[in-house]
């Protein structure tokens, strides 16, 4: 089981692989505008657990694409994240697939 949290870049991608959770993600926080700089997807299909934080982090992952002027849309998207959105009442434009 993967236990880390890393990322990378195709083009216009951002690539997640690991555990998007509060134990692993301050590095991301840390450099989250670098991060999504021209990104105009985030790809969560390498992303093995997702917690309430991680959710979060998305959340500003997204507002921080669109606030550079990018559409940012999240692909990959697994059930927990979907259930964690809905219980957090989340509107879909929050985290746009």
């Amino acid at each position: 089981m993967m236990s880390q949290l890393s990322w990378s870049r195709e083009g216009e991608t951002l690539l997640l692989t690991g555990e998007l959770d509060q134990d692993y993600l301050n590095s991301l926080w840390d450099a989250r505008h670098e991060a999504m700089q021209g990104v105009s997807c985030i790809d969560l299909g390498g992303i093995s657990r997702v917690d309430t934080a991680g959710v979060a982090l998305l959340v500003h992952l997204v507002a921080t694409g669109k606030g550079q002027g990018k559409q940012v849309r999240l692909s990959g998207v697994s059930d927990n994240v979907i259930t964690l959105a809905q219980l957090y009442n989340l509107p879909e434009d929050v985290l746009p697939r």
